[in-house]
């Protein structure tokens, strides 16, 4: 008699992220701290990835599935050289990319689902942070699979067409947003997805059309013994913080641009922007405002220069127009810092009350946002106790640990499932049948 698959015992994990950008993006950050916690829990964890790769804890094998790395940092934009298209996943990404559409997600399933029909006697579970391609189906049908949806794309596409005026540019960002289509059709097959806010949820019901019962509320975490204060650094006067892990619509960086311009006016003020500066609509904002001399980018800096860079500044900002939990925000309230963020997206739901946990403001409004810092600037006493209770909130609520445990109730849901079962125990009688043959 085949003896049954213990979905109560140490897990067997194919973790896998289309993109795993090591320190910004939430992403990266997500991969490297999630798998790190569900190690420490017990589990056995193997991590596929496309580029950038992401960091990861020493206990934690990474295998790299290389996309065709079209919109690397160095040369954003590049077509292959024809000798690179000598893969199916490749070809599709490459077509893709000729008409228009952002063709990693959909080619980095295909990539998946050849490594892993190889290993299914490897693995209990496969998860998927937020690829969605149409593999990701077929990796369903063979090793039970679960998904993280951090929020609906739509709301970047809605925000790219809404900051957008020319016609053919609108049409431009149609099609490369078209994967969006693909994601939701493949999440509403999913049996079950793991989604960060209970914002997101809604909207990913509403944007995406996935049903609610199929949806899992599972908050990120911080590490509170990383991010901490450092009492011995002392803040710099009228310096700001806030991170730039994209330069897009949705995180609202041009209103902090405007808004540090505003109050540049009046007084001294410096802004430290985490990421990498970039060709374009922000880099354009700041030479148009005089910015140049009071505007500094980091990039590349492990989390430990990030929390020194925090205790050095005054305030951090979360300026996005929608958010569907942000990590950033509970990194720099963990550390102590007062936060100004606006009320995008499921911000208010993780930042909390303004006034006592948070300075917030409405988005999309670089008067309230100038307003709100200039709130904080002035306030010393404001700043700190803000910091405090911000740190407490965070402390209180979100951890990585928690977040792995909570996570791990999803895979064991989804492991119990019937469909799964069935799986599971198709799989121990191939194996008691292979042992036998030996």
């Amino acid at each position: 008699m085949t003896k049954p698959f213990d979905i109560n015992g140490p897990l067997r994990i194919a973790y896998l992220t289309y993109r795993g950008k090591p320190h910004v993006g939430g992403q990266g950050v997500y991969t490297r701290h999630l798998t790190k916690a569900l190690t420490d829990l017990g589990h056995h964890v193997e991590v596929f990835s496309g580029q950038p790769y992401p960091v990861l804890d020493q206990r934690v094998q990474l295998h790299k599935l290389p996309s065709l790395d079209i919109f690397n940092d160095h040369n954003p934009g590049r077509f292959p050289a024809y000798w690179e298209l000598n893969t199916w996943p490749n070809l599709v990404e490459a077509a893709l990319f000729l008409k228009g559409t952002f063709g990693e997600p959909l080619s980095f399933s295909m990539r998946a689902h050849q490594v892993l029909r190889d290993r299914l006697n490897d693995f209990d579970l496969v998860h998927d942070n937020q690829c969605l391609g149409t593999g990701i189906l077929k990796i369903e049908k063979l090793i039970p699979t679960i998904v993280t949806l951090h929020h609906p794309i739509t709301k970047d596409r809605a925000l790219e067409m809404a900051h957008t005026k020319n016609w053919w540019k609108r049409k431009a960002i149609g099609r490369w947003y078209s994967f969006v289509w693909m994601q939701g059709r493949v999440a509403s097959k999913m049996p079950r997805v793991v989604v960060v806010s209970e914002n997101s949820i809604n909207d990913i019901h509403t944007d995406m059309g996935v049903s609610k019962d199929r949806m899992r509320l599972v908050p990120v975490g911080v590490d509170p013994d990383l991010f901490k204060p450092i009492p011995t650094i002392t803040r710099k006067s009228a310096h700001l913080i806030t991170t730039a892990s994209a330069d897009v619509a949705l995180k609202g960086l041009s209103f902090l641009l405007e808004a540090v311009a505003k109050i540049r006016t009046e007084r001294e003020i410096h802004l430290t922007i985490i990421g990498k500066p970039r060709a374009g609509a922000s880099a354009d904002l700041i030479e148009s405002l005089g910015l140049q001399d009071c505007i500094s980018f980091v990039s590349g800096v492990t989390d430990e220069q990030i929390v020194e860079l925090y205790a050095q500044s005054e305030l951090a900002v979360v300026p996005s127009l929608y958010e569907g939990f942000s990590l950033p925000a509970i990194e720099a309230m963990s550390t102590g810092i007062c936060l100004v963020a606006t009320t995008g997206g499921a911000l208010p739901e993780v930042t909390g009350l303004d006034g006592e946990t948070v300075l917030s403001c409405v988005a999309a409004d670089s008067d309230a946002l100038a307003a709100t810092i200039r709130r904080g600037l002035d306030d010393k006493q404001l700043r700190e106790k803000i910091g405090l209770a911000g740190r407490a909130r965070v402390a209180e609520r979100w951890s990585w640990r928690h977040c792995a445990q909570l996570t791990v109730d999803q895979y064991r849901e989804v492991l119990s499932m019937p469909h799964n079962q069935r799986k599971l125990a198709s799989r121990n009688r191939d194996k008691n049948q292979n042992r036998n043959h030996l």
